[in-house]
């Protein structure tokens, strides 16, 4: 007499070393994301302030400079850029003001990421 067999049960599930995996891979990709939002916020202010001040820092260069190191005082967080690194040019009868810099960010002791980041205003 043959016995009933029982249909095995097919687990459905996530192993160990899978929820590791994933675990790791979202934890590196947070690490790398709460670095870099501060660059970007920084490099976004930077872009505001720039546009302000060529819309409304003065006619001449040194005019423009203090604008933006007035500027620069009142927001938080502008390290990356001064007044001294700002190009500033006219283009039909428009003050345009470039600039550019590299931001050196620190994710493990060997490992650094570089981003470069440069604009102009509006």
């Amino acid at each position: 007499m043959s016995r009933p067999t029982k249909t095995a049960q097919r687990q459905s599930g996530i192993t160990l070393i899978g929820l590791m995996f994933w675990a790791v891979l979202f934890c590196s990709v947070a690490l790398v994301a709460m670095k870099v939002i501060p660059a970007v916020t920084e490099y976004r202010t930077v872009l505001t302030m720039v546009s302000k001040v060529a819309q409304t820092g003065g006619s001449t260069v040194p005019e423009i400079r203090a604008a933006f190191d007035r500027a620069a005082q009142v927001e938080y967080g502008v390290t990356s850029v001064h007044s001294r690194d700002l190009d500033i040019t006219k283009e039909n009868d428009k003050v345009v003001i470039k600039f550019s810099y590299d931001k050196e960010i620190e994710l493990m002791d060997p490992v650094y990421l570089l981003i470069k980041f440069q604009g102009h205003s509006k």
